[in-house]
């Protein structure tokens, strides 16, 4: 994905400019954007502040995080299971005691 020329401080202010009358296609060209953009923008962004960007980004980074959590933890488990199959421990295998 091409990464923004924009940081979304900045994205924030330009639709800011936006909702306080500046029609879109003024701002795309003193921006230097495509009004097609600003509609992006504003669609993803929408009611956005910056506090909430932030949040947002956290929630991100954490959630990231957890899934690599789960899957290093799915891949013991599986490594696990395929020890105790390959070793004759498991249940199917257990000798039956009269």
């Amino acid at each position: 994905m091409k990464k923004s020329r924009f940081t979304e401080a900045q994205i924030l202010g330009i639709l800011k400019e936006l909702d306080g009358g500046t029609p879109a296609t003024e701002l795309a060209h003193q921006h230097g954007i495509h009004a097609n953009t600003i509609r992006l923008w504003r669609d993803k962004y929408a009611g956005m502040q910056t506090s909430d960007l932030v949040r947002t980004k956290q929630l991100e980074a954490e959630n990231a995080q957890m899934r690599r959590i789960i899957a290093r933890q799915a891949l013991e488990i599986d490594s696990v299971r395929e020890l105790i199959s390959k070793n004759g421990w498991g249940p199917s295998n257990a000798k039956k005691r009269s």
